[in-house]
């Protein structure tokens, strides 16, 4: 019989690290680690975080592109601002700011905790690298599908108080008055729209950043190459994500604007929320170029916004892990 006692050590056994927590314990327990060394806790306080630093510095902009896709003859970009400043005054471009800031932290902390979840889940169930990007995606997806239910009433409210002569006083009289005049459905009235369109942005943006942010670095995935891993090389994967990602789904959000603000300051009122209904009026009055207002702003939204949530992001992450 061989001796196997020179190659057995009990030591090795006591050694060996605990095997890393599955996402289901990571979902039902809020102490377990998830991945990258962060807890599920700590992943919604760093998406909040970069929700909220995303949303206010680029609030004016977001009002601008409210303004040209909700209300007839809106005008172009430069026009408009225009018009704000002259007769509104610069706090204009923040008014609602408060109800994205009710909205934007809690929709942030879930988006990105469900896609860190979901990227862990997925990369564990698809062991094929050439099929990253598919996870990504997918991760994207399931992410929005759960903030956007978050996120979607505030939205509502936030613009309809961007809109030009809005009637409402602010946050409370807006959800007070929507609820009693057209019920609690009207807050998600765009919903499903939301989620038609974000589910391709979510797609687009989340494969797009991963790949860029791999292109910069080199074409490398190792988990060492993360370190080489900088503020510029997030804002400018951060960026070139959102700018394509709102170029794409423009059409879908010019539908979502109309049916948040539908009868309110001129808007066109809707007998559904349906969206093939919603497109075939936009056609019927602007024609199809209708479909794409709003896509400059838009794009100068999305990709500092990207740009911005992503280096917050992955900063507060770094942050939230502790020194290396």
């Amino acid at each position: 019989m061989t001796d196997v006692s020179p190659k057995f050590h009990p030591t090795d056994l006591l050694s060996s690290p605990p095997p890393p927590p599955t996402t289901t314990t990571a979902i039902l327990s809020p102490s377990a680690t998830a991945h990258d060394g962060l807890e599920f806790w700590q992943f919604m306080a760093a998406g909040s975080v970069a929700g909220l630093v995303e949303h206010t510095a680029m609030f004016p902009v977001d009002t601008l592109k409210t303004r040209i896709q909700a209300q007839r003859n809106g005008g172009g970009l430069r026009s408009v601002l225009s018009s704000i400043l002259r007769s509104e005054g610069p706090l204009s471009l923040y008014r609602g700011i408060s109800a994205m800031s009710l909205g934007a932290g809690p929709a942030h902390a879930v988006y990105f905790s469900f896609y860190e979840l979901s990227k862990s889940f997925l990369g564990e169930k698809v062991a094929n690298p050439n099929l990253s990007s598919l996870v990504h995606a997918a991760s994207g997806v399931l992410a929005t599908v759960a903030s956007d239910a978050v996120f979607t009433p505030m939205d509502t409210v936030k613009q309809r108080l961007q809109l030009k002569s809005s009637p409402y006083l602010g946050v409370g009289d807006c959800v007070g008055r929507v609820f009693r005049e057209e019920g609690f459905r009207a807050f998600y009235a765009s919903y499903r729209t939301t989620v038609l369109m974000n589910a391709p942005f979510t797609a687009v943006h989340f494969a797009t950043y991963e790949a860029a942010k791999r292109g910069l670095l080199g074409g490398t995935t190792r988990a060492q190459d993360e370190e080489e891993e900088g503020l510029a090389v997030h804002a400018t994967a951060g960026a070139a994500a959102g700018a394509l990602a709102a170029a794409v789904t423009t059409p879908l959000d010019v539908v979502k604007t109309q049916l948040q603000c539908q009868g309110v300051c001129g808007c066109d009122k809707f007998s559904s929320t349906s969206i093939r209904e919603v497109i075939k009026t936009i056609v019927r009055r602007d024609g199809y170029v209708g479909l794409m207002r709003g896509w400059k702003p838009r794009m100068l939204f999305h990709a500092p916004a990207a740009a911005i949530c992503w280096s917050t992001y992955e900063a507060s992450k770094s942050f939230l892990q502790g020194p290396k």
